[in-house]
C-alpha cells in the first residue's frame, strides 16, 4: 500500500503539513516515534509571537499570527490562544540599550512594537512584575497558546480529513532512487509514498543521513517548570532581553517558565511511552530564581512539574524549510531553534507546498538547505524564545 505522502514527526509543523495535504484531497500517513506533541512541540513555553524574531522569520510570524485566533474554529476543538501580548523586559541599562535597538529595527520592518521606558509604564500592562524592571517592549499583537491541545486537534483535524495516524512506531531509514523519495522503512514495515515531509525535530539527521543530507545543528536543553493553577496574575508572555528566561500563565492559571540555552549531553530516555530529557537540579534552582527575581508571585506559586525542552540550532537560529538536496519529492521543516511553534501553522503549510511540487506560499529563500553548507553547528546562537 502506498500513501500520497508520507509525514514524519507529529508535532506542530508536521501536523499542520498533514492537515493541510490531507484537506486538499491527499493520501496522507503521519508516522511519530512517540505521539502528538511528544517533544519540542510539547516542552515549549507555547508563545505566539512576531516580537523578536528575526528580519527573514517576520513575515511567517506574522502571518501566522493572523490565523490563530480562528484556528480553534478551523480545528474544532479549543487550543487555547489568547492574544495579551508579549513584553520583553529589561533589568539593567545594557538591557534597556538592547530593547531599544529590538524595537527601532522591528518597527522599521512594519511590526507594531512599542517601547516602555518606566516601570510604571511596565507595570500597567503587567502590575505584577518587581521593581528590577526598569524597561521593556511590548508587541500587543502577540499572545500564547496550549501546545499539546493546538497539537492534538490538529491532527485529529488532519484524521477527520483522512489523514492516517501511526504513533509509536519510529522510522529507521528513508530511501530514495533515481533523485526521488520512494519509500520508508520501520520495525514492522515499508511505507511507500509519493513525496515525504521530514518534520522530525533534534532526530532530523537520523532520517537524512541515508539521504546523503544533514543539517549543522547543536541540541542544548532548556529548563522547563510548571506551578499549580493560582489566580490570575500575568496576561502576557514574558521575555528579557538576553532571552535567560521567559514565562507565561496558562490558560489554567499555572505558570509555566523556562530557562536560557544550557549544554545537554543526555540521555534522553523514554518513560512511559514518552520521551524525557532531564534538567540539572541547578538549572531548576536557577530557573526559578531568575523568573522570580521579575515575577515573585511565581515563587509563592506551589511546584507542579518540571521536564526539560532540547532545542534543534541551527549556525544562524533560522529553520530549514526546503527540499532535501537532490530529491524533488522531499521536504523537510527542521531547525527551529526553539521558536517555531508559533509558526508552525505556516511552515507545515509551507512543508506541504514543496512536498507537493508547489510554489511556496511565502518566500523561503532565507530558510534554503544549502545557506548552511560549510557553517560549524558550534557557532549557533540562542536567540529571544517562548
Amino acid at each position: 500500500m502506498s500513501v500520497d505522502v508520507l509525514v514524519i514527526g507529529a508535532g506542530i509543523t508536521g501536523a499542520s503539513a498533514a492537515l493541510e495535504l490531507a484537506e486538499a484531497g491527499l493520501t496522507v500517513e503521519v508516522v511519530d516515534t512517540y505521539g502528538p506533541a511528544a517533544m519540542a512541540s510539547g516542552w515549549t513555553l507555547a508563545g505566539v509571537r512576531q516580537s523578536g524574531r528575526h528580519a527573514a522569520e517576520l513575515p511567517l510570524a506574522k502571518a501566522a499570527v493572523a490565523l490563530w485566533p480562528d484556528l480553534a474554529e478551523r480545528l474544532g476543538a479549543p487550543t487555547h490562544y489568547r492574544q495579551m501580548g508579549n513584553l520583553r523586559l529589561a533589568r539593567t541599562a545594557d538591557e534597556v540599550e538592547v530593547i531599544k535597538r529590538l524595537v527601532a529595527d522591528q518597527t522599521a520592518a512594519g511590526l507594531d512594537l512599542a517601547f516602555l521606558p518606566t516601570l510604571s509604564d511596565v507595570r500597567a500592562v503587567a502590575p505584577a512584575l518587581s521593581d528590577r524592571v526598569i524597561a521593556a517592549s511590548f508587541c500587543a499583537t502577540d499572545g500564547h497558546a496550549d501546545p499539546v491541545a493546538t497539537v492534538t486537534a490538529t491532527l485529529a483535524a488532519a484524521e477527520r480529513a483522512g489523514a492516517t495516524l501511526s504513533f509509536g512506531e519510529p522510522v529507521l531509514s528513508l530511501h530514495a532512487e533515481g533523485g526521488r523519495f520512494t519509500h520508508a522503512v520501520t520495525p514492522t514495515r515499508r511505507i511507500a509514498a509519493g513525496a515525504v515531509v521530514i518534520a522530525g525535530g533534534i532526530h532530523v539527521n537520523d532520517l537524512l543521513a541515508p539521504l546523503g543530507a544533514a543539517i549543522p545543528m547543536i541540541v542544548p536543553i532548556v529548563t522547563v517548570v510548571q506551578t499549580v493553577p493560582v489566580a490570575p496574575t500575568l496576561g502576557p508572555v514574558l521575555g528579557v532581553a538576553n532571552a535567560d528566561l521567559a514565562v507565561r500563565q496558562e490558560a489554567n492559571g499555572s505558570f509555566r517558565l523556562t530557562s536560557g540555552r544550557e549544554p545537554f549531553d543526555g540521555p534522553l530516555i523514554t518513560q512511559e511511552g514518552r520521551p524525557l530529557a532531564r534538567p540539572r537540579t541547578v538549572q531548576v534552582m536557577n530557573t526559578i530564581a531568575k523568573v522570580a527575581n521579575v515575577l515573585p508571585a511565581v515563587g509563592e506559586a506551589p511546584f507542579q512539574a518540571v521536564w526539560g525542552g532540547l532545542l534543534d540550532v541551527t549556525p544562524d537560529s533560522l529553520p530549514v524549510i526546503d527540499r532535501v538536496p537532490g530529491l524533488a519529492n522531499a521536504a523537510v521543516a527542521a531547525g527551529f531553534s526553539g521558536h517555531g511553534f508559533a509558526i508552525g501553522p505556516v511552515t507545515g503549510a509551507l512543508a506541504a507546498d514543496i512536498a507537493r511540487g508547489h510554489p511556496p506560499r511565502l518566500d523561503i529563500d532565507a530558510f534554503r538547505f544549502d545557506r548552511l553548507s560549510g557553517q560549524d553547528p558550534a557557532a549557533a546562537q540562542l536567540t529571544l524564545h517562548g
